[in-house]
């Protein structure tokens, strides 16, 4: 399921990780991954905790609405990124972001930002993602 899953397979990896966490069962440590991301955003625990909803509902930007998906799995890209230290470099611009946050949450927003522009233009363009250009983005920001 981890290759080639569709957006309720995704989405209900999301629920079964949420809900094992509360229940104190063991984690996988992807669930464990996607636990702590869930544990930091409660204003999405409301959909999590609300399968129809949570499967069938679509999140229009053009209404407004932020996908929740969308947003906590790009959380859990930025941590796999700053652990790997790929592209080369996001690690050390991530130490400098996160020290001058108010908290790592808010660091990770920071580069969540540049993550989505940088999928957002390599999606418009048809091509993959330009790491040297998502990089001078993060540099940007740096303080």
């Amino acid at each position: 399921m981890l290759f080639d899953p569709n957006r309720n397979q995704l989405r209900q990896m999301y629920m079964d990780a949420w809900n094992r966490f509360r229940q104190g069962q063991p984690l996988e440590p992807v669930q464990a991954q996607i636990a702590a991301v869930v544990q930091a955003h409660p204003e999405y625990h409301g959909i999590l905790d609300n399968p129809d909803v949570a499967l069938t509902q679509d999140f229009p930007p053009e209404l407004g609405q932020s996908n929740p998906f969308l947003h906590m799995g790009l959380h859990l890209a930025i941590r796999d990124q700053v652990s790997t230290d790929r592209p080369m470099g996001i690690k050390a611009a991530y130490a400098r972001i996160a020290a001058a946050a108010d908290s790592e949450h808010e660091a990770e927003h920071s580069l969540l930002e540049c993550l989505a522009e940088s999928l957002w233009k390599a999606h418009r363009n048809g091509t993959g993602t330009d790491e040297q250009e998502y990089l001078l983005s993060i540099q940007r920001k740096l303080p």
